[in-house]
């Protein structure tokens, strides 16, 4: 919900989306916040090492005292980060550093299916729209050609498109979000259309990017495509419609925010803020009212689509809402391949779902649903992925056990199984079988008392020390008594990053499917001594901080890269790309890479297997208060008079070669 306390012609930390229902904040009793955790956990560490001052971190103390007492260095150079650090800024372009470039490989409206017409964005069409690429793009993936190898000059890009800015889509549509409200029948089946995924295939030439034109791997996912329902979920009463009584085959993938891969090669894709697209008078009063407003779903939808699709109206199709907030897979070398909801992972807001391999082979799958006071999950498959035999991890995502994090105060976690008929998962309480609890994961989650966490986005696994990572991006509603002077902020509107630390990591045997382990803050964001609490290391230069920590990824040194969406909404600088070590004396040493364009967000940090190319999904340029398709705040990435800002990927490379960041 829009923050009343920002200045005006300024938006709520990741607050981009439509209206008010993005982040709704609905769990009903958010007690023993990760915030208060932290408070509580990091003034017991003050009290005990005698650390004062808001630098004063948790990690930063365990690494005094592993030194015996002895600071460590706060130059610069205790970082293994070799570029020259960026200068913040607020502009209608984007930067990188001195000797790096930025390519833009596809943009909204570019071609993908071979039949696509030139984009033409005065007189788009639906038709066009599903054949050219969507809007907003969030998650990105590089999928080597030939399937299999670890090439880094030719290869596929799997793409999300989180939703539609109808007002900087359309001309004549008005300065604000009401504009979605204001959509035709044809622009709303235009923004269905913009909706979902691409795959495009791309190579590398005399050291550009370029997608390969007409290639016959490319494809468009929409919030029209068919897409089977599996695992303990599928063919239950709540997922039966009109149009499909089985209860297994929905129609489209909504809100796709972040996503990851499997070991075995396909695409990880996550539905988020679903909620937005329904609405009826049975939020209020149907059957299913309780239900629908622990995912944030309300009367009066963002978008106009209830007017113009029956299934979207929650009078006519109840149950359709129930099909959405699940986890999709499906194969990007396989255009023909049907996607597929795997029910097993839970239902919330998935902002990302990425992958380790645990010591006895089972595959873990990290979780954050995105929203104040929601929860970290992870879902262990039931089995191992077995690499000599592809068609044997068909449907491992159909098996496995779901879990929900808490986190204690003196640094220990546990994992929670959301298992029906174990502890309150029970007829008692609804819960008549596995797939209620699936369905309603939230409450299944309210019960067990998981951590209610500042919004959980991202959650990776650091593929050379095990350590696993979630950016929490902010909450602005964090209570007055909540804060104490180890952390004496009344609201976390910059956020923070968790490191979860299972049994066996920094060896070759992390239990990643432990029900057990350990945590630390890795870095508290905001600006040093300006913003109580924010901590970073000693080192961290006045261009280093950031805020709202949203995606990351790892490099092949394991070192962090941190994208940010909402800086320019709590600091007046622009989201960007940070870097840092997560190990050794430049540990949570942040140094500023990327910063995007005024409105922008930076999304889907992805590198190439030679680290030579880091893709990044800028979304949403221009999207400023009062910013219209007729009079955006920028042009980027084309500049031209005639065209309007565009959500696109970009590359960013060295000049002459070499790996990012060396």
């Amino acid at each position: 919900m829009p923050d009343t306390n920002l200045p005006k012609g300024r938006r709520e930390p990741g607050g981009h989306k439509p209206l008010e229902i993005e982040d709704i904040g609905s769990n009903p009793r958010p007690e023993n916040t990760i915030g208060a955790m932290i408070e509580r956990r990091l003034s017991r560490r003050a009290a005990l090492r005698g650390l004062i001052g808001a630098a004063a971190t948790a990690t930063l103390a365990d690494q005094l005292l592993a030194s015996g007492g002895r600071a460590l260095a706060a130059e610069a150079s205790s970082s293994s980060l070799g570029f020259k650090e960026l200068s913040h800024q607020l502009a209608e372009r984007d930067a990188v550093p001195e000797g790096y470039e930025i390519q833009t490989v596809i943009r909204w409206g570019d071609p993908v299916l071979p039949d696509a017409p030139a984009f033409a964005p005065r007189s788009q069409s639906a038709a066009a729209q599903a054949a050219q690429f969507g809007y907003n793009n969030d998650y990105v993936d590089f999928f080597p050609l030939p399937r299999g190898s670890r090439n880094a000059d030719h290869g596929l890009l799997a793409v999300n498109h989180e939703y539609a800015d109808t007002q900087l889509m359309f001309p004549d549509m008005g300065e604000d979000e009401t504009a979605r409200l204001k959509s035709t029948p044809e622009q709303a089946r235009i923004e269905m259309a913009a909706h979902g995924m691409s795959v495009v295939e791309i190579r590398r030439e005399n050291g550009r990017w370029a997608p390969v034109k007409a290639a016959r791997l490319n494809r468009r996912i929409t919030a029209e495509t068919p897409i089977r329902i599996s695992g303990p979920a599928a063919g239950h009463d709540r997922l039966k419609t009109g149009a499909d009584p089985s209860g297994r085959l929905a129609l489209g993938t909504l809100n796709n925010c972040a996503g990851g891969n499997t070991p075995w090669g396909t695409v990880i894709t996550c539905e988020e803020n679903f909620n937005q697209y329904f609405g009826g008078a049975a939020a209020k009063s149907g059957a299913q009212a309780a239900m629908y407003k622990r995912y944030g779903i309300v009367e009066q939808a963002s978008y106009s689509w209830p007017r113009h699709v029956d299934r979207f109206n929650l009078d006519k199709e109840p149950n359709e809402p129930n099909r959405f907030g699940w986890v999709v897979e499906f194969d990007p070398y396989d255009p023909q391949s049907q996607p597929v909801k795997r029910t097993a992972l839970g239902r919330f807001k998935h902002e990302g779902c990425t992958h380790a391999v645990s010591a006895d082979g089972r595959v873990v799958f990290y979780m954050g649903d995105d929203e104040r006071f929601d929860y970290v999950y992870k879902f262990v498959t039931a089995r191992p992925w077995n690499p000599q035999d592809s068609a044997a991890n068909r449907d491992l995502l159909d098996d496995g056990t779901l879990y929900v994090a808490r986190f204690h105060e003196d640094g220990r976690m546990e994992w929670l199984p959301l298992v029906h008929g174990q502890g309150p998962l029970t007829a008692a309480n609804g819960f008549i079988s596995q797939a209620d609890v699936l369905i309603e994961t939230r409450r299944a989650a309210d019960l067990l008392k998981a951590t209610p966490m500042d919004r959980p986005e991202d959650v990776q696994a650091n593929p050379l020390n095990g350590h696993v990572y979630a950016m929490l991006t902010n909450n602005s509603r964090r209570k007055p008594e909540q804060v104490d002077r180890a952390n004496p902020r009344p609201a976390n509107k910059h956020g923070h990053i968790v490191e979860m630390i299972p049994p066996g990591a920094g060896t070759d045997k992390v239990d990643h499917a432990a029900t057990e382990g350990r945590w630390e803050i890795f870095l508290v964001a905001g600006r040093p001594g300006v913003d109580p609490g924010a901590s970073y290391h000693q080192g961290t230069s006045a261009e280093g901080w950031l805020s709202c920590p949203d995606n990351c990824t790892f490099d092949s040194k394991g070192r962090i890269w941190i994208a940010t969406d909402g800086a320019q909404n709590t600091s007046e600088v622009a989201d960007g790309l940070y870097a840092a070590d997560t190990d050794g004396q430049g540990r949570a040493l942040t140094r500023l890479f990327y910063q995007a364009p005024t409105g922008a967000e930076v999304c889907g940090p992805c590198f190439t297997p030679d680290d030579e190319t880091v893709f990044l999904a800028i979304q949403h340029p221009g999207d400023d208060k009062g910013s219209s398709f007729a009079n955006p705040s920028t042009r980027w990435p084309d500049f031209d008079p005639a065209m309007p800002p565009r959500p696109s990927i970009i590359a960013i490379v060295k000049r002459g070669g070499g790996k990012i960041g060396a």
